[in-house]
């Protein structure tokens, strides 16, 4: 039986997804990219983020299963991360691009799984991104790479287009799906967020007006769900894009949240013709139409599909679990729930000694930062986890022991609810990662 490849069930799938189109956005997205992510790098050390996130620390929450990733001792996380700042410049640079872009990869990945207390959506959106650019040929001209090997090419195929633009429609589609629930829709949420502005100069006082809360909470969710359309429709592609350099620096300017808003204009490079693209930033590059068409490989439309379908797949999973995403927060890191909620907790650790079965408080200040102590008390893994350590410190004292906790969780802004089953021994029940964690009193909403 003759063996067909997929192009000969689909005759249309190599022109959608090889077809020779100019190489101009992603080019100037990788000059833009390695730019931001040198300054995450270098940033997060004159700001004191490695510091007081990675250094100071006497141990981090790792993702689950990662536990082995543990910051380096003395100087060794700022040499890390001044690592990390020189990819980028060799990024920026197009300066043995794929070693440069895949050092920063693996390396940023090892800073997203070795902790939590600072996890945003943001810094997992960077790693998905560093691993796709590790594979795209973002180098092929505008380089030191394209100057060194005298190999300049002025196309790329389609599919790297396709897939940027289903990356970031999917990021963007469901902030504005999870903005759909009464917590956001009645203002309580931004109300809460904007409390904590007041004091911003000359623009604190105007941030906590009734009529631009209303306006900040609907326009999110208008803006996460309208504007990846409105960029691809050429007739509002224009004010698309006012819109996207408006709000992404607003959310700059009062959330202070890093790179993100400043990647997130650089996305339009992808919307946009080239020829407009070359002319804003006045370059002249030949015409990529005159270019030799590209080579297809079958396999590859089919591995970016599959990357998308788990994309999708990903922020559903919280269906699957019993109970509320915002109460038990299973099923909300890797989902896009980005400015969701407010959520804080209070806990409290005590340990039943299986030798003299007596019982004693555990002090868990002394332990950790207050940045940890604010996290603990509302996530579930963060109480598991500092569960399983005491048991280990104990362990490492000649003592086996049982703990329990017994803590308190409020969610925007509502009063304090029973949070954990306190007769349940943390430090012996497994961690279910795709599951529900028993030990989790139902939501009271």
């Amino acid at each position: 039986m003759m063996c067909l490849k997929p192009s000969a069930y689909y005759p249309n799938m190599s022109s959608l997804w090889f077809k020779s189109i100019d190489n101009t956005p992603l080019v100037l997205w990788r000059v833009i990219f390695g730019f931001l992510i040198a300054a995450e790098a270098f940033g997060a050390i004159i700001t004191g983020w490695v510091h007081d996130v990675l250094i100071a620390p006497s141990f981090t929450f790792n993702f689950i299963g990662f536990e082995f990733l543990q910051p380096l001792p003395g100087w060794g996380m700022y040499a890390y991360f001044f690592a990390m700042g020189s990819f980028g410049i060799m990024v920026l640079l197009g300066y043995r691009y794929r070693w440069a872009m895949f050092g920063f990869a693996l390396l940023w990945s090892g800073v997203y799984l070795m902790q939590k207390t600072a996890y945003n959506n943001h810094y997992y959106l960077l790693m998905l991104l560093s691993w796709m650019m590790v594979l795209l040929p973002a180098h092929k001209t505008l380089s030191l790479d394209a100057h060194r090997l005298k190999t300049h090419q002025y196309t790329m195929p389609q599919w790297v287009k396709i897939l940027f633009v289903a990356q970031v429609w999917i990021v963007f589609s469901y902030a504005a799906m999870a903005k759909i629930y009464p917590g956001w829709l009645d203002g309580s949420v931004m109300a809460i967020f904007m409390k904590s502005k007041i004091n911003y100069p000359l623009i604190g006082p105007l941030l906590q007006a009734p009529w631009l809360q209303t306006g900040i909470t609907y326009g999110g969710v208008l803006f996460d769900a309208l504007i990846i359309p409105m960029l691809l429709w050429r007739r509002t592609r224009n004010f698309g894009f006012v819109l996207s350099l408006v709000f992404h620096l607003f959310n700059s300017v009062v959330f202070q949240i890093g790179i993100f808003p400043y990647m997130s204009i650089a996305f339009s490079l992808f919307f946009f013709p080239s020829s407009v693209l070359k002319k804003r930033f006045g370059l002249k590059r030949p015409i990529a139409e005159q270019q030799e068409p590209l080579k297809a490989k079958s396999w590859i439309p089919w591995v970016i599909m599959a990357y998308l379908v788990i994309q999708i797949l990903l922020p559903l999973r919280h269906y699957l679990i019993q109970d509320s995403v915002l109460w038990t927060e299973e099923g909300h890191r890797l989902s896009w729930r980005m400015m969701l909620r407010s959520r804080s907790g209070q806990i409290a650790f005590w340990t039943i000694d299986h030798a003299s079965g007596t019982k004693q408080t555990y002090p868990i200040k002394p332990l950790l930062t207050q940045k940890q102590l604010k996290m603990l008390p509302a996530h579930p893994d963060f109480i598991w986890q500092m569960a399983q350590k005491i048991k280990t410190l104990e362990a490492a004292k000649g003592r086996e022991v049982s703990v329990y906790a017994s803590g308190k969780v409020k969610v925007n802004g509502g009063d304090y609810q029973p949070f954990i089953d306190s007769e349940i021994d943390l430090a012996q029940i497994p961690w279910n990662a795709w599951g529900h964690q028993p030990w989790i009193l139902p939501s009271p909403f």
